[in-house]
């Protein structure tokens, strides 16, 4: 009895010990991540399921510039169009105008030294005459930047109409958060008109009611519909806007036409209005008192925003698109921004910029493209873009790259902005870097976003992960969690893991299913596993939604007679396929890839290489893609 208590004792004394040493895998590292199980709504691949449904907006909008107080009045109908499953007593709309109010959620939220997001405070939208399916008074609530619409009866589901009438006004914001106001030149205002009407907000599956408050990192989650538009200024005025301008024989004279086809037929930029030319209506304008009104329409649309002043030089030349389409480059400035190193080359940057991503991601669908210098610093909307009016060189290619790349995401593909900028900013970083280096061969440098450019962030106790919603990300964070670190993590996806061609077909495939609808996170990530036909769950949980780092390294390189062993590590919380490149005595070399599941048991690893040559060298990551905390262990050197 002694002796089998004594070793029921010593077995569980012994289990006890093994469970307390018992080596850990790195299983949870390759996990699922968030909820990826598809529905009738989202499949599991990655596209819109079998009964995905968006609703849609239509919008006929006029609108009257009073330049002697700043003002734009407006009147609009929006046409809203249910097609989801359930019937609405109500919907949500944005008024962001009242941003710019002293007890505004946004100034509220606002650092008192300011940020890139402070704005005017003594401005907010006026909304009168509200009506709904025609019938006046109708109920609403307007909370801050929200505006609830009550129906008498439910939009009824699943193709169901109504319509919101109303008359809105409100006070330009000379400082309009860096995203529209007023720039004062010599030659007269530009004004960069946006957020500029009520728009509705997004009923989705997802949440129902996207209806966070605009507060100023966060942009915007809209829906899609065809605009209308009327825009009434003084006859001295031009006005360029988002879309097509159908009454250009109305508002144009017969010697600007000329020089508008001729424009669309021209590689290389034309002038509307030249420099020398500015003022002179006679030549310009067709009237020559009183108000003209400038007549646009844009198709499937998310957005529509204008620019207008009376000082504008204003040149064109033609898109080249693969299909054989045809569209135009445009570009809008005064002469305190003219130069040849400046302004007067914006419209070559827009034509290469839009030509570039419509041959390789998909093609541009609007007929313009117009860049008009601004106070704003950089800011897009579909078809037109407001940058920096004193850029030059490179700092105007990469603004004016940068925000014409976002007619891709997040204008054709409509992902939400107000949570998820990394699938904005993200993603257009990521094709902005592609788009400067095919540039003129070159002629600026694009390093931001690979590799080891962003090291010292990395290595930051302050960091934050790309899963940080805009308005929660420390300001002097932003620039890395929504646009560098995501942009670097495609770049090594496309580099480092899957291959160009992998990649290219799993992302093109992405942008094709999503054109003018809603992707969310895990519908990206489902796709684009299902597309290159990996798992990637190491690499959406390690980059995208932890805040870990990469490390990988060298224990020691052994060399026998016939072989050596190399011995690698992973320090880091990221695991990372091994990509490295073996130099042998007589300068020959190799380049070796090791997947990423050597790190599934264990972090470290044992290679065999079966050569009697010995080994003078060895280096990780030979094309310097990965951002590697640690970079004195990646290389060894034969002593």
């Amino acid at each position: 009895m002694r002796i089998t208590k004594f070793l029921l004792l010593f077995c569980l004394t012994g289990f006890t010990a093994f469970a307390q040493e018992a080596i850990q895998n790195n299983q949870s590292k390759f996990d699922d991540i968030m909820y990826r199980r598809g529905n009738v709504y989202r499949s599991a691949s990655g596209v819109p399921g079998p009964q995905y449904w968006q609703n849609r907006a239509d919008y006929a909008i006029e609108t009257e510039l009073d330049d002697k107080n700043n003002i734009l009045k407006g009147k609009m109908t929006m046409t809203y169009y249910n097609n989801s499953p359930e019937a609405l007593e109500y919907i949500w709309m944005y008024i962001e105008q009242n941003r710019f109010t002293e007890d505004s959620r946004g100034t509220l939220t606002t650092p008192l030294d300011g940020n890139r997001y402070s704005g005017d405070t003594d401005g907010g939208c006026k909304i009168t005459g509200l009506n709904t399916n025609g019938k006046n008074n109708s109920r609403y609530l307007i909370n801050d930047t929200r505006m609830q619409v009550f129906f008498d009866k439910p939009i009824a589901a699943k193709g169901g109409k109504a319509t919101v009438s109303l008359n809105f006004e409100f006070k330009i914001p000379e400082e309009g958060m860096d995203r529209m106001g007023q720039l004062k030149t010599k030659e007269g205002i530009i004004y960069s008109i946006a957020q500029w009407y009520p728009r509705v907000a997004v009923f989705d599956d997802v949440i129902g009611w996207n209806t966070d408050p605009y507060l100023g990192a966060g942009e915007f989650y809209v829906e899609y519909g065809d605009f209308d538009y009327k825009v009434t200024v003084p006859y001295d005025y031009i006005v360029v806007g988002s879309g097509e301008l159908v009454n250009s024989k109305e508002v144009l004279s017969k010697e600007l036409l000329k020089r508008w086809d001729a424009a669309l037929k021209s590689d290389t930029t034309t002038y509307l209005i030249a420099p020398n030319e500015v003022g002179n209506t006679n030549l310009t304008r067709p009237s020559q008192s009183g108000k003209t009104t400038w007549h646009f329409k844009m198709k499937n649309s998310r957005d529509v925003a204008f620019a207008t002043s009376k000082g504008f030089i204003w040149d064109a030349a033609g898109i080249n698109l693969s299909s054989g389409k045809k569209a135009m480059a445009q570009s809008v400035y005064t002469k305190e921004s003219d130069g040849k190193k400046a302004w007067s080359r914006s419209t070559e940057y827009v034509k290469a910029s839009i030509e570039h991503y419509s041959e390789k991601w998909f093609e541009y669908p609007y007929p313009n493209a117009v860049n008009v210098a601004s106070n704003v610093g950089g800011m897009e909307y579909p078809g037109l873009s407001f940058c920096q009016a004193s850029s030059a060189g490179e700092e105007l290619w990469g603004v004016t790259d940068h925000e014409f790349g976002h007619n891709w995401f997040p204008m054709i593909v409509g992902s939400n902005e107000r949570r998820y900028a990394w699938m904005d900013e993200g993603f257009n970083t990521f094709i902005n870097h592609y788009s400067t280096v095919a540039f003129n061969k070159g002629e600026y440098p694009s390093t931001a976003a690979k590799g080891r450019a962003m090291i010292f962030w990395y290595r930051s106790k302050q960091r934050e992960s790309i899963n940080t919603y805009p308005d929660i990300a420390r300001s002097n964070n932003l620039a890395f969690t929504a646009y560098y670190k995501p942009a670097t993590g495609l770049i090594l996806l496309r580099e480092y893991i899957l291959g160009p061609e992998r990649f290219d077909y799993a992302f093109k495939s992405y942008i094709k299913n999503w054109a003018y609808k809603h992707p969310q996170p895990s519908d990206f990530f489902n796709a684009m596993d299902n597309g290159a036909g990996e798992n990637l769950n190491w690499f959406w949980r390690g980059w995208f939604v932890n805040n870990g780092n990469i490390d990988l390294g060298i224990k020691e390189v052994s060399q026998k007679s016939d072989h050596a062993i190399i011995t690698f590590v992973n320090k880091g919380d990221v695991p990372m396929p091994i990509v490295f490149k073996v130099t042998f005595e007589g300068g020959t070399s190799e380049i070796k890839t090791l997947p990423v599941e050597v790190w599934q048991r264990q972090n470290e690893w044992d290679y065999l290489v079966k050569s009697p040559k010995k080994i003078t060298s060895v280096d990780i990551d030979p094309g310097r893609f990965l951002p590697d905390v640690d970079l004195n262990n990646n290389s060894w050197i034969k002593e």
